[in-house]
């Protein structure tokens, strides 16, 4: 039933059936235990089924769950989720506009940006991702996910990452340029020699908005809040989603009131979801922030990260393990040892992933509540699979 009602975008899904999940672990109706090292690919930052989290989608639920089109109503889980998360955030970063996924939240900024500049041309990177749908589609720049597709939207330039000198082709006629402050399904690649503040440096010179796509690196995966805080800058617009419900499905696109403005006329309505912000899954995000914090979850990550790449990266068959915090990518050399090395793992009850644009590493981006001694049990794990390649 699986494969003949449910609509699939793989020739050869996963498979495995979960009946429930707690904590890092995911169980199938036989009783078998799978270790989750991808949270639904940074989305389950707090592990399945938090306490705090359940609780509050529970009483939000018997409370009222959708109401009116978003931004209609007063719905006092949106308000007090906005009011925290920009406690949070820069004072610039001071207006909330709540949407479904990531996906959602970079169409969002990116019409925004145009509306308060007035300019056309878009600005991405190569082998970076910032959703499916047919606008953030036309940023990526690998031409076999887009081809099929076309036409997608007009006046997109793609620069390298990491490249100081393509930084030129940002210009007056820029409306925004889009990054991720880490490259996700490039295989985690992250800045380099203040890449990053002098992409800043150049928005500004020419009046170009700066979104930084942070629905991966966003919640703490990255060791601080938001990736961002790492690299000494502010930008214009921040885009969140995944960690950002808690599990629940949740974006947003965040910037000062004077931008966020420009969606109020000329034409008003200039941004409209029906279910953007819904009350359960803010709800379920306000908990999740207020656990992060609580708990102290986000000061541990560096110290996990680091003994997730000394155990692995010790071992002979593996090339290189890069990322910050816990987004990781397990660099086996070849795209054939990898699909061999993931396979295995799975068949070991660990659960890894692949990134779209890196196929010789596989992704290990934890729950942030996996223990020492749970990361110790997979590596020894990870490590046996590595022997037997």
């Amino acid at each position: 039933m699986f494969l003949q009602h449910l609509a699939q975008t793989s020739p050869s899904p996963i498979s495995i059936e979960i009946e429930r999940a707690e904590g890092i672990y995911l169980y199938a109706p036989d009783g078998t235990r799978y270790t989750d090292l991808i949270a639904g690919v940074s989305v389950s930052a707090l592990g399945h089924g938090h306490p705090r989290v359940v609780e509050a989608v529970q009483r939000q639920a018997a409370r009222y769950m959708h109401l009116m089109v978003y931004g209609e109503y007063v719905q006092s889980p949106q308000v007090l989720l906005a009011q925290r998360l920009t406690a949070l955030l820069p004072s610039s970063l001071s207006n909330v506009y709540f949407v479904n996924s990531g996906s959602e939240a970079n169409e969002g900024a990116i019409k925004l940006a145009k509306r308060h500049t007035g300019r056309s041309e878009v600005i991405a990177f190569g082998s970076a991702y910032h959703g499916s749908t047919q606008g953030v589609l036309s940023l990526m720049d690998d031409e076999d996910y887009k081809r099929n597709f076309r036409p997608l939207l007009p006046d997109i330039q793609h620069l390298a990452f990491n490249s100081i000198a393509h930084l030129e082709r940002i210009t007056a006629r820029t409306a925004c340029v889009v990054a991720e402050p880490i490259q996700a399904e490039a295989g985690v690649i992250v800045p380099q020699n203040n890449f990053l503040q002098a992409l800043q440096k150049r928005c500004k010179q020419v009046g170009a908005l700066l979104i930084l796509d942070e629905v991966q690196t966003g919640m703490g995966r990255t060791g601080t809040f938001f990736a961002f805080e790492k690299y000494g800058i502010v930008p214009d617009i921040l885009t969140l989603a995944k960690a950002l419900g808690g599990g629940m499905p949740l974006g947003a696109f965040v910037a000062s009131q004077a931008i966020m403005n420009s969606l109020l006329h000329n034409p008003t309505l200039g941004h409209i979801t029906t279910f953007g912000g819904h009350p359960v899954s803010c709800a379920a995000a306000l908990a999740a922030i207020q656990s992060l914090i609580d708990e102290g979850w986000i000061s541990q990550v560096e110290q996990k990260s680091q003994r997730i790449k000394q155990r692995i990266a010790a071992h002979a068959k593996v090339k290189a393990v890069r990322g910050e915090g816990l987004l990781l990518a397990v660099d086996m050399g070849s795209a054939e040892r990898c699909q061999t090395a993931m396979q295995q793992l799975l068949r070991a009850g660990i659960v890894v992933d692949t990134f779209l644009f890196c196929p010789t590493a596989f992704r290990i981006a934890p729950p942030l509540i996996i223990t020492s001694a749970q990361i110790d049990e997979v590596c020894d794990i990870i490590g046996a699979v590595m022997d037997e390649l």
